[in-house]
């Protein structure tokens, strides 16, 4: 199969066409994002290989349609960028990758909790500037708090894993409850229980219109004075507008995110020579208890292995009439 890639990086490249040796399939790399802009330029493939911030929404499936395009292979988990009606009804397939290495996103949860809370960042800076004072680097021990998690496939399963060895109470909220994890002792319990009485809050669970904006002013408001929030799923699972409201009035303790709603604009780009016109963002970053990364939490070997052989696998699968096991249907 021709297949265009798009929103690709070095990574993306290397590990794509390692996993493609044995596929052989023509992979056209592509730095740019897909969008209306450039979609009439795609000619002559049988696929497009899309990631986060790329829009495939109703007109540029149309466009993929009439330019022969039969398949959308995503490189994540995520499918809210896709509008899933417009491609049934436009007769191309969508499949993903719907677990790579879910440790990684956890353990990315882990390292924003415990860098949030510790102030590894800001004790590494003052360091090399050769300041060795203490001052306001108190943290807290992780151990015996209680963490609510919200969504808990296997990322959000593997999140508990980590926090139990730390010694954690387990909350946690999913529409399919885990037996494996209540065993394990976590406590599945209702939204408004674990927004009430956990300490830290983290966020595992896919942006769909029920949970768009699911962290907003009421909820926030519900919330333990001083709470840890944490999202490494999507961005707009939180009202980014209502959040800098309740960090400015200090109803928030710390915040650490790795997406943000209107990351498009912004992720997996070097901007430090331009002028950012997000102001939430850089009202965002000004908050000293608030730490952000760029969408870098599935960023392992493991995970872009994984990645690279699910993609792989997908695009073969379809070319040889296959079952497609990782297909996203409305």
């Amino acid at each position: 199969m021709k297949v265009a890639i798009f929103s690709t990086k070095p990574y993306d490249r290397t590990y794509l066409e390692e996993m493609n040796r044995e596929h052989r399939h023509e992979l056209v790399f592509f730095e740019h994002t897909l969008d209306a802009a450039i979609v009439g330029l795609i000619r002559g493939f049988d696929a497009v290989c899309v990631f986060v911030n790329d829009t495939v929404d109703a007109k540029v499936i149309s466009e993929l349609a009439a330019n022969g395009v039969k398949l959308i292979a995503l490189r994540c988990a995520g499918f809210n960028n896709v509008d899933l009606k417009a491609a049934q009804e436009a007769g191309l397939k969508v499949v993903r990758v719907p677990a790579y290495s879910p440790e990684s996103v956890a353990e990315h949860a882990v390292a924003l909790i415990l860098t949030l809370n510790r102030k590894t960042h800001k004790a590494y800076n003052r360091v090399r500037d050769g300041n060795f004072s203490l001052d306001h680097l108190i943290g807290f021990n992780l151990y015996g708090k209680t963490v609510g998690v919200i969504g808990t496939g296997k990322i959000g399963a593997a999140f508990c894993r980590i926090m139990k060895g730390f010694g954690c109470e387990l909350l946690a909220y999913d529409m399919y409850p885990s037996e494996e994890l209540k065993t394990m002792g976590v406590k599945y319990v209702s939204l408004e229980e674990l927004y009430e009485t956990s300490d830290i809050i983290s966020l595992h669970c896919p942006l769909l219109p029920d949970t768009h904006h699911m962290i907003n002013r009421e909820v926030l408001i519900e919330m333990k004075p001083n709470v840890m929030l944490i999202n490494t799923s999507r961005g707009a699972l939180i009202n980014t507008q209502d959040m800098i409201d309740a960090l400015k009035k200090g109803e928030i303790g710390y915040l650490g995110i790795d997406v943000y709603e209107q990351e498009e604009n912004l992720f997996f780009e070097d901007l430090s020579d331009t002028i950012i016109k997000d102001d939430m963002i850089l009202r965002l970053i000004n908050f000293p208890n608030v730490l952000i990364t760029s969408h870098q939490a599935f960023l392992t070997d493991e995970a872009l292995e994984g990645i690279s052989t699910t993609v792989m696998d997908n695009l073969t699968s379809y070319s040889k009439g296959e079952p497609l096991v990782n297909e996203v249907k409305v």
